[in-house]
């Protein structure tokens, strides 16, 4: 049994149920969650080393950089708190720089968390390790820090910019959640995608290589087995758009024929040239951020980018 406090992920009636309300809209779309499944996990792996996709070399880049500034600023003994945890990649930056007396990595995937455990007994074996199964974006679903971390100094940690995979309403609720959840004192650590140009922006969503529309259409082989849906993956192609009004890159899945598929036994028809809505990825002004953050409840104690000033980590206290 993994070491930590667990929760267990949706069930199979969830997936249903968010599916069809999604896809019964007036606008159809699929949560993002949906999209890290185990294929899913491996396919988002490829796409961090594209050549397109800059943010996840870039914000390694900055870490590596601002770590020992980031030491002098956290509590020796401190709990690494990680949000969206499905592996330890850029939280080992952190892991062996800083002097952390606990990590609890928090993700929706089960399988995936294990796995983490497993690699840090090898990697890391002094430093205790407390997965935490939970969907950290559910209000309806709250949960708390393990027994063992209460007490300890709080950083939490949230690469990767998937805050912007929320719209701005959502990203205050969860960064008020992850507020109330690390408890008073905390501090947070986060990644945050800057605003840029469109010819730098889309490519990093629609590789040459076809590796993001992999990623897409996964999806739908995702509800094909969870949801006893019977979408043809030929019949949808993957689309990243920018909408500059909103400053976010969106992906889409559009019907490339009138069809109508099942989910559940639920027929659900499409127009041609119709899109499934499946992710927003929000792209922020460091001036914009923090005035987000500082609605939730949060302080920007301090900024760190690269020298193109494509990506951003904020310290909010």
């Amino acid at each position: 049994m993994p070491e930590g406090d667990f929760k267990l992920a949706p069930a199979r009636t969830s997936v249903v149920d968010e599916a069809l309300a999604g896809l019964t809209a007036s606008r159809k779309s699929l949560p993002p969650k949906f999209f890290y499944d185990r294929t899913g996990c491996e396919l988002f792996g490829a796409i961090t080393g594209l050549p397109e996709y800059y943010p996840t070399r870039t914000e390694r880049l900055i870490l590596g950089g601002c770590m020992p500034e980031l030491a002098a600023l956290t509590p020796q003994g401190a709990a690494l708190v990680e949000y969206g945890a499905s592996d330890e990649g850029k939280a080992a930056i952190l892991l062996d720089a800083l002097d952390l007396a606990a990590y609890v990595p928090i993700d929706i995937a089960h399988e995936a968390l294990e796995g983490l455990r497993r690699r840090m007994l090898r990697s890391h074996p002094g430093l205790p390790v407390h997965p935490l199964a939970a969907d950290f974006t559910d209000d309806s679903c709250p949960f708390s820090l393990p027994r063992a971390v209460r007490g300890l100094p709080v950083l939490g940690f949230f690469p990767g910019s998937t805050i912007g995979n929320f719209d701005p309403l959502a990203a205050r609720m969860l960064l008020a959640s992850m507020r109330k959840t690390l408890g008073q004192g905390a501090a947070l650590l986060i990644g945050v995608d800057l605003r840029k140009p469109e010819e730098i922006l889309v490519p990093a969503y629609d590789d040459a290589e076809g590796v993001t529309a992999a990623f897409n259409l996964n999806l739908l082989a995702r509800l094909n087995r969870e949801a006893d849906a019977d979408f043809d993956l030929g019949g949808f192609a993957h689309r990243a758009i920018w909408n500059g009004k909103e400053s976010r890159i969106e992906m889409h899945l559009e019907s490339l024929a009138e069809q109508t598929v099942h989910v559940a036994g639920v027929p659900v028809s499409f127009r041609q040239g119709e899109t499934i809505h499946t992710e927003n990825s929000y792209k922020y002004t460091p001036q914009r951020f923090v005035s987000l953050a500082a609605e939730a409840g949060w302080h920007g104690a301090r900024m760190w980018t690269d020298p193109d000033r494509l990506f951003s980590v904020h310290l909010l206290r």
